[in-house]
């Protein structure tokens, strides 16, 4: 009984860190004992820092748990420890190494140690041979870095932290220098190191010799952005006219098809306007942050003509170069012969090395650089030899570069592709047809005149500007309309007394009267009106308008509104003579970045080959076990019956028995009793 009751602290640490934990000047005396125990057990480690030691590593958690309550006595203890893993982490014993990392994250997470420091170190162990260990720091590192700037940026140990990572990344330990690149690259993707010196220093990693780490920055790079697929017309319908607008405005006259036709088309130029004023939003925004663009590109192309990484290593390189040529519009004269070479239909990821073609040309490029790319894509994927899918990727590229570049196709060129509307395949067909709805809006004058289709306002007033060329507005386009609708309700004010007139005599019969008070169906009508001012009047009213008065959002959405209907309204004199010819909207969504859906885009799904269907097929077949023969037994484990052997004996076996030989002798009275005897005994089981 006695036993029971004996003090068993000193060797039961658990139940003493409780103790503690509960009363801590109750328990000094028992914590003293332990803390030099601790250091006698250091002294011991650092002679043979190699040996596994159970004891010290019980004692150093114990010390890290209890370390908020005996602050003076453990003020060294943080930085002994740390000593000791900066000198003998190399050698030492990977359990107790794993337990002295825990009991210093342990000290942080009680706020006992300074980040800067413990980072510092935990940075030098990214060096260490053990997978679990570099798991648990970097998991660490990106969590205490994020609690670090949680209310607001520590500019001073981001400083401290960064520059210390930027010597990191030029480490001859690959491991260390790879890891230290995946909690920058995931340190910006949580928006806490989101600022250009960040995204600078990993730029130094896109020309690493070892290639995980060269992998690694290019994703930095290409990372997609997640939150497009997200995004939806609610926030751009505040700003101009909505679907429902021009409902009320169609649905104000009578109910026949040519207006039905018109709202129709209003929808999709509205649908095409959305798209084309939805503002394009990165949180992977890194490439927007590079300090020289052009200085980083021209080293990646020197890089990627020397380099012998993998196809798909060079393949990122190129779609990287693109980007960087697009969105910041360099000069990298260079890089389309060098892609040129990949154009061919029998190239591997050919589609990819299109899209780095469409991505990397825009309006500053010279038209002669991109006019031989444009050339080689005809020729050798535009082609009656080659399948409908080689010829509709082949336009679809065409298509996109030219929209970026409209100067670098030729009348000649263009023509010759839009008699492919007319093509076997549908996805040739459909991807022809795209192009000349493309060029309908961009310059219809390049087109054939039976291709320009119906000419519209927006048509008449298209153009392609000569290379270098701006044109600058002193005036808000269609801010004309305004000045009209004012003068239209000046005129309306004067007969408002013959109309209240009138209606009050109508009353008396006690009939409905139909009165509309939409501002949108008058829309129509100073649309026509503007079509008989000729354009320089028209310019010279909205100059007047645009310099004499600050514009409203009702005034902005009345612009919109008329400017929509220049592109649903025919030219003045001009009628419909055919029918329009439907366009894919979604070409028209064309922003910073491409993706490989623009190039690939298939209208009709490709035909199955056998094994496709095949597989197909007998994917279908596993639930079909209600139509197999249930064979029940009493016992599963028995043998089958002499009868049911029967059954699947070779016939050469049984051809001289005496059932199989008179089987053919039998009268037809025979097999009648036979038959009656086997339908009795089948019914005679049910």
């Amino acid at each position: 009984m006695s036993g029971r009751h004996n003090n068993k602290l000193p060797n039961n640490l658990p139940q003493l860190q409780n103790l503690i934990k509960r009363d801590p000047q109750s328990y000094i005396e028992e914590f003293q004992q332990q803390y030099r125990h601790y250091q006698s057990n250091v002294q011991i480690f650092k002679l043979q820092p190699d040996k596994p030691n159970k004891e010290l590593a019980d004692l150093v958690m114990f010390l890290a748990q209890v370390g908020h309550c005996y602050l003076q006595h453990l003020s060294s203890f943080p930085q002994e420890l740390s000593e000791l893993l900066m000198n003998h982490h190399t050698v030492l014993e990977p359990d107790l190494r794993m337990t002295f990392c825990k009991a210093l994250i342990l000290l942080r997470n009680k706020d006992l140690i300074d980040p800067s420091g413990l980072l510092e170190l935990f940075f030098e162990l990214l060096r260490c041979h053990d997978k679990l260990l570099r798991k648990t720091l970097y998991t660490h590192i990106v969590a205490d870095i994020k609690n670090i700037n949680a209310k607001h940026k520590n500019n001073k140990v981001n400083t401290t932290l960064q520059n210390f990572m930027y010597t990191m990344l030029r480490d001859s330990n690959p491991i260390a220098a790879k890891i230290s690149l995946d909690v920058m690259g995931e340190l910006y993707t949580r928006n806490i190191w989101n600022d250009a010196k960040t995204v600078n220093v990993i730029t130094t990693a896109c020309f690493s010799k070892v290639t995980k780490i060269l992998v690694a920055g290019l994703k930095f790079f290409l990372g997609k952005d997640e939150d497009e697929k997200n995004d939806s017309d609610s926030d751009s319908e505040t700003e101009g006219p909505s679907v429902r607008d021009l409902k009320v405005r169609f649905s104000t006259g009578k109910k026949t098809t040519k207006n039905k036709k018109k709202l129709e088309k209003a929808m999709k130029v509205l649908k095409k306007h959305k798209k084309k004023r939805k503002v394009e939003v990165f949180n992977f925004s890194a490439i927007h942050l590079i300090h020289d663009p052009q200085d980083f590109s021209e080293k990646l192309l020197k890089q990627l003509e020397e380099s012998k990484e993998r196809f798909e290593v060079k393949i990122m390189m190129m779609d990287l170069i693109s980007r960087l040529v697009g969105i910041h519009e360099l000069f990298l004269f260079n890089f389309y012969p060098f892609i040129q070479r990949f154009l061919q239909p029998h190239q591997r990821e050919v589609t990819k090395i299109l899209l780095c073609a469409a991505q990397s040309s825009h309006q500053l490029v010279p038209p002669e650089v991109i006019e031989p790319v444009i050339m080689t894509i005809a020729n050798n994927f535009v082609t009656d030899r080659n399948s409908g899918e080689v010829m509709t990727v082949g336009i679809n590229a065409i298509k996109e570069v030219a929209a970026r570049c409209p100067l670098a196709i030729t009348e000649d060129l263009l023509q010759d592709l839009a008699q492919y509307k007319t093509h076997k395949d549908k996805n040739v067909m459909m991807s022809a047809r795209g192009l000349i709805q493309l060029f309908r809006s961009l310059n219809p004058q390049m087109l054939h005149k039976r291709d320009r289709g119906r000419p519209t306002e927006a048509s008449a007033e298209a153009k392609i500007k000569d290379y270098g060329e701006l044109e600058a507005k002193d005036y808000i386009p269609g801010a004309e309309v305004l000045e009209v609708d004012e003068e239209k309700k000046e005129g309306e004010e004067d007969e408002d007394g013959w109309e209240s007139a009138s209606i009050s005599d109508d009353d008396e019969d006690g009939e409905w009267v139909d009165v509309h008070h939409s501002s949108d169906e008058d829309t129509g009508e100073v649309a026509e009106k503007l079509q008989s001012i000729p354009l320089e009047e028209r310019q010279a009213k909205a100059a007047a308008v645009s310099g004499s008065r600050l514009l409203t959002q009702d005034d902005f959405k009345k612009i919109r509104l008329v400017q929509l209907a220049k592109e649903v309204n025919g030219a003045p004199g001009k009628g419909q003579k055919r029918k329009n010819v439907d366009s894919d909207d979604e070409g028209d969504n064309r922003g910073e970045l491409l993706t490989l859906r623009n190039i690939e885009k298939l209208h009709k799904k490709p035909k199955a080959d056998k094994e496709t269907r095949l597989a197909t097929a007998m994917a279908g077949r596993t639930d079909r076990k209600d139509f197999v023969k249930k064979h029940t037994k009493l016992n599963p484990h028995a043998s089958t019956s002499n009868r049911e052997k029967r059954k699947t004996k070779n016939f050469m076996m049984m051809r001289h028995s005496q059932n199989v030989r008179t089987k053919g002798k039998r009268s037809f009275r025979e097999k009648q009793i036979a038959l009656r005897d086997a339908l009795l005994k089948n019914k005679r089981r049910k």
